[in-house]
Order: C-alpha cells, then structure tokens, then sequence
C-alpha cells in the first residue's frame, strides 16, 4: 500500500466498516512506519484492474506482531483473497522475525474468525466492547511460529 492507495482503501474501509473506519489520518501514520530502515509495519493492497478489492496490515514489535487489519471487498468473499492477504501479512512476521502473531476479530464475524483458524490461530481472549461506538466484543487470537502457516501459500498479482 503506498499513499496513493489511500482513498481507494478508504471507500472501501466505510463500505464494510461504517461504524469503526479507520480515518484517512490513522493509514497515513501506519504508512509512514512501513518504509526506510526502521519500518515496523508491512501494508498490502489487492487489485483487480484498477480497482483496489482488498488490502491488510500488520505492526511488528519485539518479538510479537499484530494484525492490524484485514478487508475484502464483498463481491469477492469466499474466493480466497482474505487467505492470500494473511498469507502475505504472517511472511512479513516472518521477515520482522517475530514468534507470534496477534489480532482481534469481532466476534459477530464468523467468516473471519474460521479464516484464521486456518492458519493456525487459536481464540485466548475477549476484549469487553473493543469495536465502538457499537460496543462489540472483539475475539483475541494468536498464533505461535507464523513461518509454519505460509509455507506454500502464494500472493499472484
């Protein structure tokens, strides 16, 4: 994801998250950690044509990285493009040397979370009223040697 992505990945950040989108402001500071040589952040668009259809993004401290967030355009659930943006996140958990991998999912959305019991993710908590102002709980989840999980898994295009 460059600067330029940014409105593109805004539309379709309110089209899926009304409630909670993220604000131009809050991708322009993820981007400014993702780049040079103290870049901690690792953030991915999908396109078909010139349409951006998907995009994800992950911070690495330490030893622990976290998935920040994950978004597919709804025309192209269940195609495997979630699967293939995660992939991508946990080999830059790999690059950033991290153990483990961390995230909260909302825990109304079913389809993510078996999207990450996939790769290995295991639920260890909830975060009480994460999501606002819907004041939705969010499913914590972790998920220990993120190296085993993308071995021969692909990002085409």
């Amino acid at each position: 994801m460059r600067w330029w992505d940014i409105d593109s990945v805004l539309e379709l950040e309110r089209e899926l998250f009304p409630e909670d989108a993220w604000s131009r402001g809050m991708f322009w500071s993820e981007l400014a950690h993702a780049r040079g040589p103290q870049a901690n952040r690792r953030y991915v668009v999908a396109e078909s044509g010139s349409r951006i259809v998907g995009y994800a993004g992950l911070v690495a401290t330490g030893e622990q990285a976290d998935v920040q967030t994950i978004a597919v355009s709804r025309d192209l659930w269940g195609t495997g493009l979630g699967g293939r943006l995660l992939a991508e996140l946990l080999r830059a958990a790999t690059t950033f040397e991290c153990a483990e991998v961390m995230l909260e999912c909302r825990v109304d959305n079913v389809r993510a979370q078996k999207l990450y019991e996939r790769f290995g993710f295991e639920p260890i908590g909830v975060r009480r009223g994460y999501y606002q102002p819907g004041n939705v709980d969010a499913l914590v989840m972790r998920l220990t040697a993120p190296e085993n999980s993308v071995q021969g898994t692909e990002i085409n295009g």
